[in-house]
């Protein structure tokens, strides 16, 4: 503490106050209810003292399961034998459906439904394109290899 403005800082620096002591068995104050981020915020309006509610009643009404199909198996094909993407989302809306159906959820179950059997449709339209364009391929460089073979018949082949 070489520099003089520190030492006038700590010479400006008040008496530190104890604070009051604590007795064990001393009662708290009339109207304490606890600490203050406890207590609710006081409004004369609502201090109407005690109020009794009356129970209420609940009514469980059961749901009776709606039958929409859910295309589980033509999605999970779809996914595996044909557009991997497409039949993922397949599957994903008969999971869905299953579960509006379980719930009751008629317009949900009917929407996913439909949503599914399309999306199974389009992987499988999709997969079904993808092995025609791969045949007509295959079949294409067999011809132009069967060709070239013919063109010049002193070529060795693999």
């Amino acid at each position: 503490m070489s520099k003089p403005q520190y030492k006038k800082m700590e010479e400006d620096v008040p008496e530190v106050q104890n604070p009051p002591p604590y007795v064990e068995n001393q009662p708290a104050p009339s109207g304490f209810l606890g600490p203050p981020q406890y207590q609710p915020p006081y409004d004369p309006r609502y201090n109407q003292g005690l109020v009794i509610q009356p129970t209420q009643t609940m009514n469980f009404v059961r749901l009776q399961p709606i039958k929409e199909p859910d295309y589980m198996a033509y999605s999970i094909f779809t996914m595996l034998c044909c557009c991997l993407p497409l039949g993922i989302a397949a599957l994903i809306y008969s999971i869905q459906t299953q579960e509006a159906n379980r719930t009751g959820n008629a317009e949900s179950a009917r929407r996913n439904s439909k949503l599914s059997r399309n999306l199974s449709h389009a992987a499988l339209g999709v997969g079904l394109g993808s092995l025609t364009l791969y045949i007509i391929f295959v079949v294409f460089m067999y011809t132009q290899r069967a060709s070239l073979l013919i063109d010049n018949p002193y070529t060795i082949s693999p």
